[in-house]
This record gives C-alpha cells, sequence and structure tokens, in this order.
C-alpha cells in the first residue's frame, strides 16, 4: 500500500503546477501549493475537485519559502520569474530572483528534513544550439539566453547539496509543454499561442521561415514524469522528458488549422537570436529508469486542447 506523501508545489496555480496538483491530489497525496498573491487560479472541474493547502508569498522571501517548506516530504520547483525571451533582457534580474531564491529553498529544505526536490528545468534552452539530435542528457551544455544559464545554475545546485546534506533530488528537463489549463494570452507556448489565435480569428505571427523543429509533449504526459520522479530511487539525477518526436512550426500550424477548422493568415517575421533552428530531445533514460513513455500523440494532444478552449467559455 502506497504511504501519501506531503508533497510541496511551488507554482501551483501555474500551467504544468495546476494539473500537477490536481494529479497528486486524486493519487491521495497531501498537497500544498505556493504562489505569488492575487494569481488566479486554473479551473477545476467539479468532479475532479480536491483538497489544497494554498500559500501566498513571495519566492524571494526567505520567510514565506521556509513557511511553505515547514512539514513536507517532496518539493516540486515549477517557479520561474523570466521566459527565455525576457531573461537577456535582465539577466541580473534572473539570476537574483531564480538562483537566489532557490539557494533559500535548499537551505530550509536541509533544516527542515526534505526528502527531496523534483526540478523542472529547461530541455529546450539549457542544451543550446544541438550537435546532434536528438539530444541525450549526457550533450553540452552551452545555453544562448540567461533563462538556460540559469536552470543549468539551478541544477548545479541541487548537485552541490546532495553532496554536501544528502539532499536528493531529481531534474526533468522538460521539452514544449501544452494542453489544458495553458492560457492562450501569454507570451510562452507555441501551441497555446497559435490556437488562441486561431479561435479568434487573428494572423499568427512566426519568428523565421517556420522551419524551426521542436519537441511538443502533452502535459499529462509532463505530469506522470513528474509523479514517476517521486519514487524513483536510482543512480540517475537529470531526465529529458519530451514526445521524443520533432515538429516544425509549420506542420505545427497544420495540425491546429485541422483541429480549429480555420486557416488564420500566416506572417513570418524575422527569426530571434536566442532560438535554436532543431530541439528534440532523447527520452531513452526516463523509458529505463522510470518505465515512462509519453502516451498522447500531437493531434489528439492538440484536439483535447481545442476541446477544452470551447468548453471553458473563452471561444
Amino acid at each position: 500500500m502506497r504511504v501519501a506523501s506531503r508533497c510541496l508545489v511551488l507554482g501551483g496555480k501555474g500551467f504544468i503546477g495546476s494539473n500537477l496538483v490536481r494529479a497528486l491530489g486524486k493519487a491521495g497525496h497531501i498537497v500544498r501549493s505556493f504562489d505569488r498573491p492575487h494569481l488566479p487560479a486554473r479551473s477545476i472541474d467539479a468532479a475532479t475537485a480536491i483538497e489544497v493547502e494554498e500559500l501566498e508569498g513571495d519566492f524571494a522571501s526567505d520567510a514565506d519559502v521556509g513557511q511553505a517548506v515547514e512539514g513536507c516530504d517532496i518539493c516540486f520547483h515549477l517557479v520561474s520569474t523570466t521566459l527565455p525571451e525576457s531573461s537577456n533582457l535582465d539577466p541580473v534580474f534572473d539570476v537574483e530572483t531564480n538562483i537566489m531564491g532557490t539557494l533559500r529553498l535548499l537551505n530550509h529544505a536541509v533544516r527542515a528534513g526534505l526528502r527531496k526536490i523534483i526540478f523542472v528545468s529547461s530541455g529546450g534552452t539549457v542544451y543550446g544550439v544541438p550537435r546532434s539530435v536528438p539530444i541525450e542528457e549526457g550533450h553540452p551544455t552551452d545555453p544562448i539566453c540567461s533563462y538556460g544559464i540559469t536552470k543549468l545554475a539551478i541544477e548545479k545546485y541541487l548537485h552541490l547539496f546532495q553532496v554536501l546534506h544528502g539532499l536528493d533530488y531529481a531534474v526533468l528537463r522538460v521539452s514544449n509543454p501544452y494542453g489544458e489549463q495553458q492560457r492562450t494570452n501569454a507570451s510562452q507556448g507555441a501551441v497555446a499561442v497559435f490556437l488562441g489565435k486561431a479561435l479568434r480569428g487573428k494572423q499568427i505571427e512566426i519568428w523565421g521561415d517556420g522551419s524551426v523543429v521542436r519537441d511538443y509533449i502533452h502535459i499529462s504526459d509532463v505530469v506522470s514524469a513528474l509523479v514517476a520522479a517521486m519514487s524513483y530511487v536510482g543512480k540517475e539525477r537529470v531526465f529529458n522528458i519530451g514526445s521524443g518526436r520533432g515538429v516544425s512550426l509549420n506542420d505545427l500550424l497544420n495540425t491546429i488549422e485541422t483541429a480549429v477548422g480555420a486557416s488564420p493568415r500566416r506572417v513570418y517575421a524575422a527569426k530571434r537570436g536566442f532560438d535554436v533552428p532543431v530541439s528534440v530531445l532523447s527520452i531513452v533514460r526516463a523509458r529505463r529508469e522510470f518505465g515512462w513513455a509519453p502516451e498522447v500523440h500531437l493531434q489528439d494532444g492538440i484536439a483535447r486542447t481545442v476541446e477544452w478552449l470551447r468548453a471553458s467559455g473563452e471561444f
């Protein structure tokens, strides 16, 4: 019989966090969600409503983070104050808010006797321009944006605290998640942004010629990997989490147009300097160590997302 864990989800009202909170609660775990004040909660179907202890605070506050960690067994670290695009505009802010905040978290985790930290890193930025595809976890890490550098630094500090204090951890380098609960009016997440514009009948702007290839993974598959990491006790620490297959932006738009039943105008703009041309992750390690594999095909996942968006009343 599986024993319930006390789980802290930092960023529990976000896209990944809200789906994870729901899954943990349905599995019988005790869940505490931590987020900044006044952040609107994602919708929860009454049929799947669960009890969640909600804490509001500042990730940069030592006291707030300490209160969040107290009494928990496992922490899912999903917080990020920047995006790949915005991080290069102010690397100092990126470092001060993300790395310093994480160091405070790690100090409190040691003091509180936290059993494990599971950190969501970036499978799309920590590697930089790939030398080989699909990208394995041992691939060189040469990020070309501050966001990726910060994620990588946090990974290294997790390793340091494991060596110094025995703090267990797992790093999940997630590719490009999409699906239910993702906001269409945000500036990150090509699937959500494109779907929102397609459903609103607006033109879609593409950076470059649309040949950029990415690895898109449905949120349910991300969550199943996060849950699998809770009980993992093997020697590996870093895991790629993706679909294992690449899709160009143009092909992604073709799939979206089929799901929506409309063909919005496409506008192609100059490519961005921090966008690598191809990023597809090897997921062999996660398959081998977790017994995990993605189950939702892109066409099915986008169709499910469209159905959820229409049912939400936004469109």
